[in-house]
C-alpha cells in the first residue's frame, strides 16, 4: 500500500524559478528573477561572513535585532513584525494560518504564483479575480468575495505586470472588505516606487485589525539567496504567525546581513537610481523597434509580443537564450504572449536590447 497524500497536494503544478543556466561557454546575463544587478551591499556582506565563526550557534529565534532595525528604519514598532525565509514563507503561513478546506483565497488574474500555490497546499480553493490592462481590478476583487473568502492577496506593485493601483485604491479594497477577510498587501517591489498616490500598506495595518503587509530582502536589497523577509502585522496577526513559524525560521548570517543593509542607505539609493535610468531606457527601446513595453514602476519589464509565430513571446525567448540571455516567459501567469525581463547590469541590458532589435529585423525578413 502506498503512502496517502493528502487531497489535491498532487493537483499542485509546482512553482518553476527563472532559468539561471545554458550549456556552452561563455557569460549569461540572467534577466529571468528580478535580482539586484547590483548585489548585496558591501556592508551586508561583511557583517554575513563574520558570522562564519558562530555558525554552531541557533540564531535568534525572534531575529530581535533585525526586527528593531527594520522597525527604526520604516517607523513601524517592532513588536509588529514577524520576519521568515523570504516573504514567500510569510505569505504561506498566513495562509495555512487563515485557510483551509472549504475556504477561499483571492487574487489577481496575474498575481504572484505563490498566492493560488499556497491556497492549494491547505486544501482551500484559490479564487482569481480578472484584471483591467493588466491592473488590480478592485471591483472585480470585491464581486468575488463569498461568506467563504478568508484570505485576499494584493500585490503593491504587482509581479509580473510591474503595474500599481495606488493607496486610495488599496484602501477602498479594504473597506468593501468584510471584517473576517484578512488582506494581505505584498510589497516587495516598495522601495522601487516613489509615485505620490502609492502606498505599500503600512497605514492600513496600523488602523485596522484584517491587513497585513509583506516584503523582502530579495529585491532592492539583493539577499536574494539569503531568503529574508518581513511581515507587519496587527497584533493578533503577528502572534498567530509567531505560533505556527519555525523557531529559528531565519539564519543569524542572514539576520545580520539584513541589519545592516538596511543601515547602508547610500547602495539602497545607488540600487535605486539604477532603475530609475535604465527602466525607462529599456521600455524606450522595446517601444522603439515595435513591441510593447507595459509601463512598470518595479525592476522588471513585462514584453508583449505580436501572435504571429515568428514574432511570438516563444521565438523571441529561444532567439534570446542563442545570445545567452535568459528572460522570464510568462505562460504561467496566462500570458503566453509576454516575456518579463529584468532591470539587470548595463552590459545585460544594452545586448538585451540589441538582441530584440535583431530579432525583430529578422523576422521582417522571413
Amino acid at each position: 500500500m502506498s503512502l496517502a497524500v493528502r487531497p489535491g497536494i498532487l493537483e499542485i503544478e509546482a512553482y518553476v524559478p527563472g532559468e539561471a543556466q545554458l550549456p556552452g561557454e561563455g557569460p549569461i546575463y540572467k534577466m529571468s528573477s528580478n535580482e539586484s544587478p547590483l548585489g548585496i551591499s558591501p556592508a551586508a556582506r561583511e557583517a554575513y561572513l563574520a558570522m562564519a565563526g558562530e555558525l554552531h550557534r541557533y540564531p535568534d529565534g525572534g531575529a530581535t535585532e533585525l526586527r528593531r532595525a527594520i522597525g527604526a528604519a520604516n517607523d513601524l514598532d517592532p513588536d509588529h513584525i514577524v520576519c521568515g525565509a523570504g516573504s514567500d514563507e510569510l505569505l504561506q503561513l498566513i495562509t495555512r494560518a487563515y485557510a483551509g478546506p472549504g475556504d477561499e483565497v483571492l487574487y489577481s488574474e496575474h498575481g504572484f504564483l505563490v498566492y493560488p500555490l499556497s491556497a492549494q497546499a491547505v486544501g482551500a480553493t484559490p479564487v482569481r479575480a480578472p484584471e483591467k490592462n493588466l491592473r488590480t481590478d478592485v471591483d472585480a476583487l470585491l464581486a468575488r468575495v463569498t461568506p467563504n473568502t478568508r484570505v485576499c492577496f494584493v500585490a503593491e506593485p504587482n509581479n509580473p505586470t510591474g503595474s500599481y493601483i495606488g493607496a486610495a485604491e488599496l484602501k477602498r479594497l479594504r473597506d468593501g472588505l468584510p471584517e473576517n477577510v484578512l488582506l494581505v498587501v505584498d510589497s516587495a517591489y516598495a522601495e522601487y516606487v516613489d509615485r505620490p498616490d502609492y502606498g505599500d500598506g503600512a497605514v492600513l495595518v496600523r488602523s485596522h485589525r484584517n491587513v497585513v503587509m509583506t516584503r523582502t530582502f530579495s529585491k532592492i536589497h539583493g539577499m536574494a539567496a539569503l531568503r529574508l523577509g518581513w511581515a507587519y502585522c496587527p497584533p493578533g496577526v503577528a502572534d498567530v504567525l509567531n505560533r505556527i513559524r519555525g523557531p529559528f525560521n531565519t539564519p543569524a548570517p542572514a539576520q545580520a546581513a539584513g541589519v545592516a543593509a538596511i543601515a547602508d542607505r547610500a547602495h539602497m539609493a545607488r540600487a535605486k537610481a539604477h532603475n530609475d535610468y535604465w527602466l525607462p531606457w529599456l521600455a524606450a527601446r522595446v517601444n522603439e523597434i515595435g513591441l510593447k513595453a507595459h509601463p512598470s514602476v518595479a525592476n522588471f519589464l513585462l514584453v508583449r509580443f505580436p501572435k504571429e509565430p515568428k514574432l511570438s513571446a516563444d521565438a523571441a525567448n529561444e532567439f534570446l537564450k542563442a545570445r545567452r540571455i535568459l528572460p522570464r516567459k510568462m505562460g504561467a501567469y496566462g500570458l503566453g504572449d509576454c516575456l518579463r525581463i529584468t532591470i539587470a547590469e548595463e552590459p545585460a541590458l544594452k545586448a538585451c536590447a540589441a538582441a530584440l532589435a535583431d530579432f525583430v529585423r529578422s523576422a521582417a525578413t522571413q
